[in-house]
């Protein structure tokens, strides 16, 4: 027989030879060397290069020679042919057709399928001497008598030497195989089996599995896939270590093994040895020993220590000092509710809690688990410092912050133990998508909607903690069920611990706030459409209701970003009936006003289930649907949504569902920004066709071979079939079931003439939503309309939103206009003004429509004018002669309010708004006071100042320049202290100096003196003393 082996040093430790009981195997005569051999049928090429060169005188299976017995090639074990059935033929179906002879070799001390077989067959014992003739320096030990000393890899030239002396070598060649290197240092390692004491797992496997199954996983497949499996599999565990370094196990043998001391205790090692110990390392417990009490002289501590695994697995007991003490305690708090780690732990801590609460009490040691995946690096490959192959986590957290990590984290594949390839673009886009919206949607709360509330109601805003707004607005009742449902839906979820669900939910709820209710909501938020001050109240009190509870919702999961949001909104809040009980009062809240020091001091919100509305909420999700696709129409036609449109065509089977649509006609209309919203189920009147599109990616792999004959059947589907399966959810197609997202249907109007659809999908992503162009004729009355001015898009849910993109002058004058105050918004940005600054705008321009649109007769300027709050003007250019700077300076004093004046001239931008670029010039303005009274008054709010009753002024003197003087009055005609901030301040004195906004600026005070040399800053100036800021006199330095 010819045997393989890439290790010719194991050759001496030979003691079987192993074959696969199914493969054909070969008997031939090898016409050079006139020899017969035999060997596997496919593998004849690796030895013999052409046909000729052997002759097969016979065919048969691997197992026909199971149990037949060989000559070995070294004869230094040739006694256990009779002591242990060694050098037979061996089958398994370890052994492959890819690589050497078909034929394998077994030295079972030097290989783990060789243990494994030659255990099997009885070659060897788990509790026999071991045959292993290499000592602990890899050298052969003197057994081994032609090789002894030398070292295993430099006797394979001789060992091979030897074999071709004898006429026992066949072949040999040099190729490259995987191999065994230490991952620390590079060095190739050897297979070797050494006596390890060992923890016997396989008796106990029913139990193992018994247990595990009392266990909840999540997620589910993790327990009943790959740790299961690894249960049935388990073996015997080696629970020894030869190294210094470990927690020494406590047996102690006589020479010769017969005698066998497990010690339990320290007391119990100083009752036997007599020795007290207090240090229980490998140097203070090795050096004792105990007398034997067979006459076997004395007993010795074994050299092993315990495998750190072990210990780990130990943990729920060794921790609180278990069976010594806290016996109590431990029974109270075992099997514990819950634990987390990596899914590499199957094989690890799981396995070894498992294992050890089994073998001690027949119970699991946990009842639940969250299991996470691992987090690799961007190319797939473990995180290596050698390798530095991820970016350094103190520097991501620097730059991006510890949340947005964390919530990137949290919000991946890992939470459903599956591996993440980290990238940290992904941080950044949690930064993107999530933080900078929820921080948006508080700065809009606070400095666009509650200030000016409070400012033009002269009201202080501020509710309830734990009261709900009393609102029948539609956008309100929709945002607090919604939020009320999330609530239920994170209660639900984390009590079956699926984090997983949770997140993702989170994020959502996110977009939902700021791109839906706030978008939609922006001008009732600002006062500006406001019913009553009720009403608008009522719209501040529902979105800071639900950025509250959103932002406790979120704590655990970003703890610092919600603190910073809670600091922001708490003095909005009235927790003073917390006050009603001082002696309940919790630790962590004021006593003062009654609140949480801390957002992590509050409780997770309760659901209050009565303001959930399934039908609010149904009518809100067609209405976003409606939206989605009409925005993806524009996007394809790159319609910007200023750019308004005549018509939506709404589609659906389904009457109930086109209700929905229509109670939320008056917000689809704002936001696809269309005149007229149709609601209809009447396809054919818009020539509507459909079309199934399979998800070739799933559907490929499951059908094979009759995935062709489904894809044509699909094709020649009609109408009635297809909406067949919009309605039930099912069809059969060539005797398979197709549901759910195996099949897509497709709804266009005529013929698709650009869409780039296909009758395959390359991902389930797609299969949400399909759009097509439509490009069908003109038709008139009740037949089909002229759908070659429609663009469609179509869900998987049967809804199908038609645009009619046609354009006129009339819808094209609204998109200038509106554009222009995009245009007008972006420059007082770039210019660093903030709403309350008091401007001038003017627009140069030298084309006709802009002026007819937003000059002095124009028909969009009052639109203009109340969407900016600010005087605005168009100037008309001549294409000869440019615009004097006295004609602008004539122009922009002439749309001034009365009592007002122009100061300085802030920016000048040029901007772009198709088919043409506009001048965009902005001037401060002030009031215009008396000649004997050259002070400027500038209102400023400020919040927690008690009020006081007569007017407050503040000079301002210009450091570099004292004849330069302003007087700033921080209270209003009603003597209301409205004092924003100290940077508010900042502002209105760089304003009140014609200044930059983009100037560092510094204020500083003497407070009750003038003297200059005894300043300080502003900033630093207690609150308490902003009440006494009568005549005092402020320093502003640049």
């Amino acid at each position: 027989m010819i045997a393989w082996t890439t290790t010719p040093w194991t050759l001496v430790s030979n003691l079987a030879l192993c074959m696969h009981p199914d493969k054909e195997y070969v008997k031939i005569l090898d016409t050079s060397k006139n020899r017969k051999f035999i060997m596997m049928k496919a593998r004849l090429t690796s030895v013999y290069k052409q046909e000729n060169e052997y002759k097969v005188l016979d065919t048969f299976k691997g197992r026909s020679m199971e149990g037949l017995t060989y000559q070995p090639p070294f004869s230094y074990f040739i006694h256990l042919k009779k002591e242990r059935g060694a050098f037979r033929i061996l089958c398994d179906t370890y052994v492959t057709e890819d690589v050497g002879t078909g034929v394998v070799h077994q030295a079972p001390y030097f290989g783990e399928d060789d243990f494994r077989v030659c255990l099997k067959n009885g070659i060897v014992g788990k509790d026999t001497p071991m045959i292993c003739p290499v000592n602990p320096n890899g050298r052969f030990t003197d057994e081994i008598k032609d090789f002894a000393g030398m070292y295993v890899k430099d006797a394979d030239k001789l060992i091979c030497q030897n074999l071709k002396k004898k006429g026992r070598l066949v072949h040999q060649s040099t190729i490259t195989h995987s191999y065994p290197f230490c991952w620390r240092s590079d060095t190739p390692l050897i297979y070797k089996a050494i006596p390890t004491w060992f923890i016997r797992v396989e008796q106990m496997i029913d139990r193992l599995l018994a247990n595990n199954a009392k266990c909840l996983w999540v997620p589910d497949f993790v327990r009943e896939g790959r740790f299961a499996n690894w249960l049935r599999d388990a073996r015997d565990w080696a629970v020894s270590r030869n190294r210094f370094w470990g927690t020494p196990i406590p047996i102690w043998t006589s020479d010769d093994m017969e005698e066998v001391v497990c010690v339990g205790s320290i007391e119990e090692l100083k009752l036997l040895s007599g020795i007290e110990v207090t240090d229980l390392h490998k140097e203070f417990v090795d050096p004792i020993t105990i007398p034997s009490s067979t006459g076997r002289g004395v007993l010795h501590r074994v050299s092993e220590v315990f495998d750190c695994w072990f210990e780990s697995g130990s943990m729920p007991y060794a921790q609180i000092h278990y069976p010594f003490e806290n016996t109590t305690v431990f029974q109270e708090g075992f099997p514990a509710d819950f634990i987390a780690e990596g899914i590499d732990q199957t094989r690890g801590w799981f396995y070894t809690l498992l294992v050890l609460s089994t073998a001690l009490f027949d119970q699991p040691p946990f009842r639940n688990l969250i299991v996470n995946g691992i987090v690799l690096a961007a190319d797939g490959q473990k995180m290596s410092k050698r390798a530095k192959n991820y970016p350094d986590p103190v520097e991501v957290i620097e730059k991006h912050g510890a949340d947005p990590l964390r919530l990137y984290l949290i919000n991946s594949p890992v939470v459903r133990a599956q591996n993440l390839r980290f990238s940290e673009s992904g941080v950044h886009e949690i930064v993107k998508d999530v933080f900078l919206p929820w921080c948006n949607a508080l700065r809009f709360l606070i400095e666009s909607s509650i200030l000016p509330y409070q400012k033009i109601t002269n009201q202080l805003f501020i509710v309830k903690s734990d009261e709900f707004p009393l609102t029948n607005n539609f956008m309100d009742r929709w945002i607090l069920s919604f939020t009320q449902s999330l609530i239920l839906f994170v209660h639900e979820e984390l009590s079956g611990y699926r984090l997983y669900t949770v997140v993702p939910r989170l994020v959502k709820f996110i977009d939902h706030l700021v791109n839906w209710y706030v978008r939609m909501n922006r001008k009732r938020l600002k006062g500006d459409v406001v019913e009553n001050q009720n009403d608008w109240k009522a719209a501040l009190h529902t979105l800071l209701k639900v950025i509250y509870q959103i932002t406790c919702l979120m704590s655990p999961f970003t703890p610092f970003i919600t603190e910073f949001i809670y600091q922001h909104i708490k003095s909005y809040l009235d927790y003073t009936d917390n006050l009603k009980d001082h002696s309940s009062l919790l630790p962590g809240y004021s006593s003062e006003t009654g609140a949480p020091d801390s957002i992590h001091y509050i409780q997770a919100p309760e659901p209050k289930l009565e303001l959930i509305s399934n039908e609010i909420e149904d009518i809100v999700y067609w209405m976003q649907s409606t939206v989605e696709l009409g925005r993806i129409i524009r996007t394809r036609c790159n319609l910007p949504l200023k750019a308004p449109l005549r018509e939506a065509i709404v589609i659906h089977s389904d009457p109930n569902i086109l209700k929905n649509i229509k109670s939320a006609q008056t917000y689809i209309i704002e936001e696809l920004n269309v005149r007229v919203l149709t609601t209809t189920s009447d396809k054919h009147r818009y020539g509507v066709q459909l079309r199934g599109v399979l998800n070739h990616k799933t559907l490929g792999a499951r059908l094979k071979n009759d995935y062709k004959s489904v894809v044509n059947k699909v094709k020649d589907m009609s109408t009635e079939e297809l909406e067949q399966f919009v309605n039930t959810g099912h069809i059969v197609v060539c005797g398979h079931k197709l549901s759910g997202d195996d099949l897509s249907v497709v709804y266009s109007t005529g013929i698709s003439s650009s869409s780039g659809c296909s009758d395959t999908q390359s991902s389930t992503s797609g299969l949400k939503r399909k759009s097509e162009k439509s490009s069908s004729p003109t038709l008139d009355g009740n037949s089909q309309v002229n759908s070659s001015k429609y663009e469609t898009a179509s869900d998987a849910k049967g809804l199908l939103v038609i645009l009619d993109i046609t354009a006129d002058v009339e819808l094209e004058n609204e998109r200038l206009a509106r554009e222009l105050v995009n245009r007008i918004q972006r420059t007082r940005k770039k210019a660093e003004l903030i709403p309350e600054n008091p401007i001038v705008i003017l627009a140069i321009t030298d084309l006709d429509s802009y002026y007819n649109i937003a000059g002095p007769h124009g028909n969009y300027l009052n639109f203009i004018q109340s969407t900016i709050k600010q005087p605005f003007t168009v100037m008309k250019q001549s294409t000869m002669n440019n615009i004097s700077l006295i004609d602008i300076m004539q122009c922009a004093k002439s749309i001034l309010p009365d009592g007002w004046e122009l100061t300085t001239e802030v920016i000048r931008d040029t901007v772009s708004i198709p088919p043409d670029n506009i001048d965009l010039i902005i001037f401060s303005r002030q009031p215009i006071h008396d000649s004997s009274d050259h002070h400027i008054k500038i209102n400023i709010n400020m919040n927690s100042v008690e009020i006081k009753k007569r007017p407050v002024f503040v000079n301002v003197i210009n450091y570099t320049n004292h004849a330069q003087t302003i007087k700033v009055q921080l209270c209003d005609s009603n003597n209301q202290w409205f004092v924003h901030s100290v940077d508010d301040l900042l502002r209105k004195v760089k304003c009140a100096f014609g200044w930059s906004t983009n100037i560092n600026l510094q204020l500083y005070t003497a407070l009750n003196t003038d003297n200059i040399n005894d300043l300080k800053p502003f900033v630093h100036v207690p609150a308490n003393q902003l009440i006494n800021l009568d005549g005092i006199t402020l320093y502003a330095s640049v």
